[in-house]
């Protein structure tokens, strides 16, 4: 009599059953702290709490992250990898100034703006955080050259008029950009509506860098 094929096993049974991989902890610990933000602010969270939601152990979280901070400190390295894409449009100013400059404003708005609880946690952080003032201090310097280059390139080539010391107005602009997309991520006020920023601090650039709103 012919031997009847085995069934198959029930799942879990007779193969070892897949790990977890870290890059997975890790992401679990991070959409935890996202999550979380929501909800409470940096203070409130502890490590446990990161802990529990990442489905692992207190220990096994030291495994993944030197410290709660080091979690929320992540959290903006990732917006701020993001917000590179603008670079390139930065770098092509001079195809089409205004639209140029526009997109420029629109890749920090939409990639921070998506993710507004980790925007206030960076200024919660940055208040009591050495390290994460300095992490704010060189993404902002990196923007300012970023933008000091372009006004240089826009008054070489002639589309834009002298003035004021290139990076000292880059400086100011791009401490604008950053207060007032703030206060509108936070619901601060007095703050601009999420359909009006974009307008007017563009129309501040334009008239900054060129001595007009439309060109």
């Amino acid at each position: 009599m012919a031997a009847q094929p085995s069934s198959p096993a029930a799942p879990g049974r007779g193969r070892r059953a897949s790990r977890v991989s870290a890059q997975e902890r890790e992401a679990a610990i991070l959409e935890t702290a996202e999550r979380l933000l929501d909800e409470r602010s940096v203070q409130e969270i502890s490590v446990d709490d990161l802990a529990r939601g990442a489905g692992i152990s207190r220990p096994s979280f030291y495994f993944y992250f030197p410290s709660k901070e080091a979690v929320f400190l992540t959290l903006i390295d990732r917006l701020v990898e993001q917000a590179e894409g603008g670079r390139e449009v930065i770098d092509r100013i001079a195809e089409d100034p205004a639209t140029r400059w526009r997109e420029g404003l629109q890749v920090f708005f939409e990639i921070f703006g998506a993710h507004r609880a980790v925007v206030r946690a960076g200024a919660e952080l940055r208040a009591v955080n050495a390290e994460a003032r300095e992490l704010w201090s060189g993404v902002m310097e990196k923007w300012v050259g970023y933008a000091a280059g372009a006004i240089e390139a826009e008054r070489e080539r002639g589309a834009a008029p002298a003035g004021v010391d290139a990076r000292r107005l880059a400086i100011a602009l791009v401490s604008m950009n950053e207060r007032v997309q703030y206060a509108t991520f936070a619901g601060e006020p007095p703050s601009l509506p999420d359909d009006a920023v974009i307008d007017v601090l563009l129309e501040v650039w334009l008239r900054s860098v060129y001595g007009e709103a439309v060109l």
